[in-house]
């Protein structure tokens, strides 16, 4: 199936690891040109040296935390500029700390706040202006699983995260007369760095090992285990593509199942 992605222009925050390098990786080698994001200048060398291995399109690599007005705004207008325009927006950043409502206080609110609500409406509207000369334009949020069913230990993504869900469903009403669609994902448990991380708290709360929190975690999808990276990936692309052009408002889950309400 031709998806319509070749020459497109895509700017993909967080994406030097897990969902979003997946994602970054697939949609160069669909023929898209891309901007890569990450505050980690290694990591971010290291992605894109691996993405140009397996992909022809051109890869550009902007160091910048997305929880930051002044980064993001920096971020979007670059990868504009170095793309020349903007087909294509995925918002994605790491989750906020693991723990307990009584644990945390303003500060760290204001953080999570910051890093996995602010940074979407901040990269959303200074993106809007190259998306609306776009013929093809696509704004793909990445929340969690969790804003349907929240997860033990996890009081800020739960919360946080809902905000981004209301946003993306408001724009894609709102925006819809300009052509720019509105899409969100809602992954699940998936093999990443940070699942490795919420893991390894619960192993300690619990006096257990991380992979015995694994093979716990996977019992809960009906598949018996947790997803790949790639797979998440594939339906990022999909949405994001012309090929999914009557698609917006809908927030999927990929999640293999664990997620057990009917609507």
């Amino acid at each position: 199936m031709d998806l319509g992605l070749h020459g497109k222009k895509a700017l993909i925050t967080g994406s030097s690891r897990g969902l979003g390098f997946a994602t970054a990786k697939l949609l160069a080698q669909e023929g898209c040109d891309i901007a890569i994001n990450s505050r980690d200048q290694e990591r971010l060398a290291a992605a894109n040296e691996e993405i140009s291995a397996e992909s022809n399109g051109r890869i550009f690599s902007i160091i910048a935390d997305v929880s930051l007005g002044e980064d993001a705004d920096r971020l979007v207008k670059e990868s504009a500029g170095l793309l020349g325009g903007l087909d294509i927006l995925i918002t994605n950043s790491g989750g906020p700390p693991s723990g307990k409502f009584e644990t945390f206080d303003d500060q760290t609110w204001v953080a999570a706040i910051n890093l996995n609500f602010l940074s979407h409406v901040r990269l959303i509207r200074t993106a809007l202006p190259y998306l609306k000369d776009s013929s093809s334009a696509s704004v793909l949020t990445i929340t969690s699983m969790s804003v349907k069913q929240p997860v033990p230990n996890l009081v800020l993504s739960n919360s946080v995260r809902s905000a981004t869900v209301g946003l993306t469903k408001t724009l894609a009403l709102e925006l819809g007369d300009e052509g720019i669609r509105f899409n969100s994902i809602l992954p699940g448990w998936t093999e990443t760095e940070r699942v490795q991380e919420l893991m390894a708290f619960r192993a300690e709360n619990n006096k257990t090992t991380i992979d015995e929190e694994l093979t716990k975690q996977a019992k809960d999808s009906p598949l018996g285990r947790l997803g790949s990276p790639k797979e998440f990936a594939n339906m990022a692309v999909f949405l994001a593509s012309p090929a999914a052009s009557y698609l917006t408002g809908s927030m999927i889950v990929v999640d293999g199942g664990m997620y057990k309400a009917t609507y």
